[in-house]
């Protein structure tokens, strides 16, 4: 299948030309960094995670969304899901691969990674984080690739493949709990010392995930000739609305308990994130109050049926869920967890301009991931449309 990638039009190769400018280009940024060490980033002795641990905890979740295709459509025998699924196992790929790379970029030597599995600790929660990213990667190339193979040759996936799809499911649910237990495990970080954060985790993955993924279905069908199904993308967005509610009503609960409560350690962070300190807005203040604007706009337009069924609406409602979710989970929850330190101290962190310029060749690379799987995928579905025609 992979000659698929060959009879492309001229706008792909010039959209992969400029991934691959773009990756090179930061990619002498992370030299740099892999020179003169992490202290080109904003990351600082009180601070040790920052912008790269923050995106990668964001795509476990956008990895751990294929589920909400994969559930319905062979646990429930869906079949709706059955055009656009590809893509999202497709892009689970990718958003694992920048997970990956995340971690190498922040690590001072990357080498120290295979220190993991060349010396594993089982009481370690790391440990059992790259184990579960490793072998959902593994499945679903697997899965992804064998499936697709089936639908080019209009013949049922081998009976082998239905027990790995069994296991992906619970496979993804297990990639973002054990995340969360990578914060929740902490006790001098208040803000993360929460027993519904594995929840908060995957509640806000099931909205995100698949709203990237109808953004990035409809910019596909305006390209392309390929259409999702209309009933596919308003069952989709249902799913969406319901998982982000669970994700606000989460986050609410987190509120109530830090300030009825009165428990300082507790309070402080949320009142660091929306007010600032010391009477000062920082810079994460206004991101916080403009997601919290987004988060409640983007309800108010995808809870009633008529405004979420409307296709110039849903893309703006969708935006503005994603930027919502990427700025709680993508920002606030490192700025948050280090802040205060576990001195009542408060250090300061901004990512470095090079910081930003590494994480974005990361996003490169995953789109060039997902442009290149998603090519072939199309490529398979336009020839067996084809062949039906």
């Amino acid at each position: 299948m992979l000659e698929k990638l060959l009879d492309g039009p001229k706008t792909f190769y010039m959209w992969l030309l400029f991934l691959l400018v773009v990756i090179a280009g930061c990619g002498l940024v992370y030299l740099d960094q892999l020179y003169n060490g992490l202290s080109v980033t904003g990351l600082s002795r009180d601070v040790s995670w920052g912008l790269y641990i923050s995106q990668f905890t964001y795509f476990v979740g956008v990895a751990a969304s294929a589920v909400m295709l994969v559930l319905p459509t062979y646990f429930h025998h869906y079949k709706k899901f059955k055009r656009m699924i590809i893509f999202g196992e497709f892009m689970a790929v990718a958003a694992v691969v920048m997970c990956a790379l995340f971690i190498v970029v922040d690590l001072g030597q990357p080498q120290r990674m295979l220190n993991v599995m060349l010396h594993p600790s089982p009481n370690s929660v790391m440990f059992y984080d790259m184990m579960v990213l490793i072998g959902y990667l593994g499945l679903n190339i697997i899965i992804g690739w064998v499936t697709l193979e089936a639908e080019r040759h209009e013949i049922d996936p081998p009976k082998w493949i239905k027990p790995l799809i069994y296991l992906s499911i619970l496979w993804a649910f297990s990639i973002h709990t054990v995340t969360a237990f990578l914060y929740a495990g902490i006790p001098g970080r208040h803000y993360w010392l929460t027993a519904i954060m594995a929840a908060r985790f995957l509640s806000s993955a099931f909205c995100s995930g698949p709203a990237i993924l109808l953004l990035l279905m409809m910019v596909l069908r305006r390209l392309t000739s390929f259409d999702p199904g209309k009933e596919a993308v308003k069952t989709l967005t249902t799913i969406i609305v319901y998982a982000m509610c669970i994700n606000v009503f989460f986050y609410l609960l987190e509120i109530f308990t830090a300030f009825y409560s009165g428990i300082p350690g507790h309070e402080e962070p949320i009142h660091f994130l929306f007010f600032g300190h010391g009477g000062h807005l920082t810079w994460v203040s206004y991101w916080m109050w403009g997601a919290v604007i987004m988060a409640f706009a983007s309800l108010a337009l995808l809870i009633p049926p008529k405004l979420r069924e409307n296709a110039n609406v849903l893309p703006i409602a969708l935006i503005m869920l994603v930027l919502a979710s990427w700025i709680d989970k993508g920002l606030g929850l490192l700025v948050a967890g280090f802040t205060p330190n576990m001195f009542e101290a408060f250090t300061p962190y901004m990512p470095s301009a090079k910081e930003i310029a590494v994480a974005l060749g990361v996003y490169a690379i995953g789109a060039l991931v997902l442009s290149l799987l998603w090519k072939i995928a199309l490529g398979v579905k336009m020839e067996v449309n084809q062949m039906h025609d």
